[in-house]
């Protein structure tokens, strides 16, 4: 055990052994027994072995808040203002969260991220991965609202903040050091939103200023912008109401020296717009950076360097001797399910070498045996006795003895660590030196392409993608508004997706045991990529009125299933019959940055159509997707810092090329997308109708609307303030009965219609309902039901009977007043559409009729022609329209129809048994 008294921390450290001497004469000194791997000098801070238990001592540390020598008053508040694009942005600390080991809120107008970085008193088992969490969470107080459902409070995290999550972690881990085990957390929480400036890129930035404010060790401080594109001019951080009209999304993050992340969705952008964006956002974020190390050096805290517990060095170049030809032949094999077994294979060898068997190395064992002295520490203070031979050196003797190489023991951990380290080194040097890669492609070589489409006969549409041994299956279900996704935001208006794309990665996609649940980080966040990658090929709402939803399952992967799910799920898009703008496809490709290492002359090694171990070795995962003329979708992650301009624009142009290659090879799919609706997926149908005439299909709380689907059996009606109805079925029948319906609902009648041969619904005291169209019922009176006095309607009428009916009255609600009496036969022409007065105040307020049919009453009574009231409002001639149709406002009246052609338009109507609206025609139902 080793002890630091500068820094405060103790840590204990693999190459000492301690135990404890019983009994020991002398409790003024310490015995110990060094062995051969012990330091030259004994440490006096042996006796702390002690307080470690034997099973945690391994990788043990006391953690030290501040170095003694530093005075840093943690409780004392800061603050800096940054320029960031047209504004600032205010970076405080010192104020909320002071236990924590660094807190920062930073504010973006009257939007505030708080983010907290703590870490664990004690290292956890080192692993070959940072031990590294972020939580993000929009609360709904920011926007002064509450979580919906039962309990009221923030849940799970929901796709948008687990996005958002990925955002902060990714370009935090490449800054992190190797071999630091202390867990560590960050915490990051909108506490206010005001709407306009949006908190992830304040939170990517936010995690990166509180990680250099803390004591974990970490190489550079990060920040984070988003670049818009509205018109031809950059915007450094827009504010939502300017991503509205931009054409970029990008989302860069890095170093005031290099680019870290960056991911971005556009809308068929050329390569060379996306890197002036990324430029514009490296200087943002350069500017940031160094800001913030000003602020870093009034407040932060030490850090943590003497935790850092790294393998042995000389384990790598026993690694490379033990399993260095295996290795290479390893890494020969073409497939990757043999590969992994024969790497599996060998590291099991390696492993019971270095920790069970004891390596000794072959130089060692060919020399023999050497003489080594062997040092103790004598038990007995007393005895001063030197043995003939003896050399004396105060209490420790030195006796000259012969012995063999000793076997050096490793722990399994560092075995591990280091043997996956030599491998990605023997996998990049092969490729570097022999210009081959695993599967023997050349760096800029595409794997073998396999399509074909229609495989599921039931999906509406369904296609499998295969590059190499990277497996899609994209399946398409079209629906109706009922099956768009939903979405919670801060802003408190309902949002709804009607496209999106779930990507599942079952872990027999790579021939493995494990979870099976409720959807990864990784498989929202390659999802997301995937579905914003398609978003741009769709057609509106307007041509294509279905709520899309992809399935992306990889049945087999070997790097680049995000960019499989591209490719499947544009096929499958064109299989379920949308209608896409044009085809587009992704790749992913790698780098390797040092090639100077391996031979090579220095320049970085572009590799396209990367494969899982390329991507596990390599310095780089930029995946693009699109088509030969622009970019829709990207994203980068970058393992290494150093990745500059030029090394991307180089990674785009070699990445169109793949892409112009992948689409060609689609347009050899066999078979073929179909193009065409399937049969089993809904029919839509969409109407147009007056906005005031939407609340009668609807009906009150619904009920019109629900006994319209059941009536007719389609799935259902989705009707919108603008007027726009939209029917969704499963056959046609079902849905012409249903637009039937609507339509006669929602057309316009005119005071002075005739309806023939309609059905009494409803007999009331006070008179009778009559359905002049289905759905469409009006109130006739009683003293409207005959010209002679009625008590009560029941004495003359019941229901079911067909009787004919004028429209003398539409009230302000639209409610339909209808007349009997108008059209028998011994009315009064005159006083045709004027109801007999019952004394009723209502009853006086309906004998006023529109000017207009004043004006036709007028014209009809003016004419000799006209022996009565029904034979001057039938036209002579018969007009059918479909029911789809609205009905006219006018009457069109032809003053020179006889009598005779009149009867027998009506008679003919009337014979069918049907009813029908006649005007200027119109014949509603037929």
């Amino acid at each position: 055990m080793l002890a630091n008294p500068s820094s405060g921390r103790l840590h204990y450290t693999k190459p000492f052994h301690f135990q404890l001497q019983h009994p020991n004469p002398n409790p003024k000194r310490p015995k110990c027994f060094l062995s051969p791997k012990a330091a030259p000098k004994p440490s006096k801070f042996c006796t702390l072995s002690l307080l470690v238990p034997r099973k945690s001592r391994k990788g043990f540390g006391i953690r030290a808040l501040t170095d003694p020598g530093v005075k840093v008053d943690v409780t004392q508040p800061y603050s800096v203002k940054i320029p960031v694009g047209d504004r600032h942005i205010l970076i405080e600390t010192g104020h909320i969260g002071r236990q924590a080991s660094a807190s920062v809120t930073v504010t973006d107008g009257e939007t505030i991220v708080y983010t907290s970085v703590c870490l664990a008193d004690a290292p956890s088992e080192p692993s070959d991965f940072f031990p590294l969490s972020v939580h993000y969470q929009e609360r709904f107080s920011a926007a002064g609202r509450t979580s919906g459902g039962f309990f009221k409070r923030e849940g799970r995290a929901k796709d948008h903040e687990v996005l958002i999550c990925r955002l902060i972690d990714r370009p935090l881990r490449p800054t992190m050091l190797n071999g630091f085990y202390h867990e560590t957390q960050i915490l990051s929480w909108v506490l206010s939103y005001d709407g306009l400036h949006s908190p992830d890129s304040l939170a990517v930035t936010a995690a990166g200023i509180a990680v250099a404010l803390s004591e974990v060790p970490n190489t550079k401080t990060i920040a984070g912008v988003r670049i818009g594109l509205v018109g031809d001019k950059f915007i450094v951080n827009p504010t939502t109401k300017e991503m509205e009209d931009s054409e970029l999304d990008l989302l860069l993050a890095g170093t005031d020296s290099a680019i870290l992340m960056i991911e971005g969705y556009c809308d068929f952008l050329p390569e060379e717009k996306l890197l002036q964006a990324i430029e514009v956002g490296q200087d943002a974020v350069r500017a940031i950076c160094n800001e913030v190390e000003a602020l870093v050096k009034k407040c932060g805290k030490p850090k943590m360097f003497d935790a850092i517990k790294l393998p042995p060095p000389e384990l790598y170049n026993h690694v490379e001797e033990i399993a260095g030809d295996e290795l290479v032949r390893a890494l020969q094999i073409t497939h990757k399910i043999p590969r992994r077994k024969a790497l599996l294979s060998l590291e099991g060898e390696v492993l019971t070498i270095l920790t069970e068997k004891g390596f000794v190395s072959k130089d060692t064992a060919l020399a023999g045996s050497e003489t080594v002295p062997d040092i103790f520490e004598d038990e007995d203070e007393d005895e001063e006795m030197i043995v003939d031979g003896e050399v004396d050196e105060g209490d420790v003797h030195i006796k000259p003895s012969s012995r063999k190489s000793t076997p050096l023991f490793f722990s399994e951990v560092d075995v591990k660590l280091v043997f996956k380290e030599v491998t990605s080194k023997f996998l990049r040097r092969r490729i570097v030196e022999g210009g081959r890669r695993s599967d023997g492609r050349t760096p800029d070589g595409i794997r073998p392409i396999n399509s074909r489409c229609g495989l599921l006969p039931r999906a509406h549409g369904s296609a499998l993608f295969t590059r190499g041994e990277t497996q899609s299956l994209a399946v398409v279900t079209l629906g109706d508004k009922q099956m768009a996704q939903r979405i919670d935001n801060l802003v408190g208006v309902d949002e709804w997706k009607r496209f999106y794309l779930q990507y599942t990665f079952p872990p027999s996609c790579v021939g493995e045991v494990g979870r099976n649940g409720a959807p990864s980080r990784r498989e929202i966040g390659h999802g997301m990529l995937a579905e914003r990658a398609l978003e741009p090929i769709l057609p509106s709402e307007d041509k294509f009125p279905y709520t899309i939803r992809v399935e992306s399952t990889i049945t087999e992967s070997n790097g680049s299933s995000s960019m499989a799910s591209v490719c499947g799920g544009c096929l499958a898009l064109q299989d379920a019959g949308v209608p896409i703008k044009c085809s587009i496809v992704g790749i992913a490709m790698g780098l390797v940055l040092d090639t100077e290492e391996f031979g090579g002359d220095g320049s970085p090694l572009i590799l396209s159509d990367i494969t899982g171990s390329e991507d596990a070795s390599g310095d780089m995962d930029f995946k693009v997707a699109g088509n030969e003329h622009g970019v829709t979708a990207f994203q980068m992650d970058i393992k290494v810092s150093g990745i500059t301009l030029p090394v991307m624009r180089k990674a785009l142009l070699q990445a169109k090329d793949g892409r112009k290659h992948i689409i060609a090879e689609l347009l050899k799919c066999s078979p073929p997308p179909s193009g065409t609706l399937s049969k089993f997926a809904p029919l839509i149908h969409i109407m147009k109708v007056k906005p005031e005439k939407v609340n009668l299909i609807i009906g009150s709380g619904g009920k019109k609307v629900k006994s319209i689907i059941e009536e007719t059996g389609v799935d259902a009606i989705d009707t919108q303030e603008d007027g726009i109805v939209k029917i969704t079925a499963r056959d046609l029948s079902s849905l012409e009965k249903s637009k039937a319906i609507i339509a006669n609902l929602t057309m316009v009648p005119t005071v002075g219609d005739i309806y023939r041969n309609c059905e009494i619904k409803t007999i009331a005291p006070y008179g009778v309902f009559v359905e002049i169209a289905p759905g469409r019922e009006g109130l006739c009176h009683i003293s409207e039901l005959s010209s002679n006095w009625l008590a009560k309607a029941e004495d003359a009428f019941k229901v079911g009977d067909h009787v004919d009916v004028k429209l003398i009255e539409v009230n302000e609600k639209g409610q339909l007043r209808l007349s009997r009496r108008a059209l028998l036969p011994d009315a009064d022409p005159e006083n045709a559409n004027v109801r007999q007065p019952t004394g009723d105040s209502k009853d006086v307020a309906s004998q006023e009729t529109s000017g207009k049919d004043k004006i036709r009453t007028s014209k009809i009574t003016s004419s000799p022609k006209n022996n009565s009231a029904e034979s001057t409002l039938l036209p002579q001639k018969k007009f059918i329209r479909r029911s789809v149709s609205p009905a006219k406002d006018g009457l069109n009246i032809n003053k020179d129809a006889t009598e005779k052609s009149s009867s027998r338009v009506v008679s003919s109507l009337s014979s069918k048994g049907e009813n029908s609206l006649v005007n200027g025609g119109a014949n509603i139902g037929s």
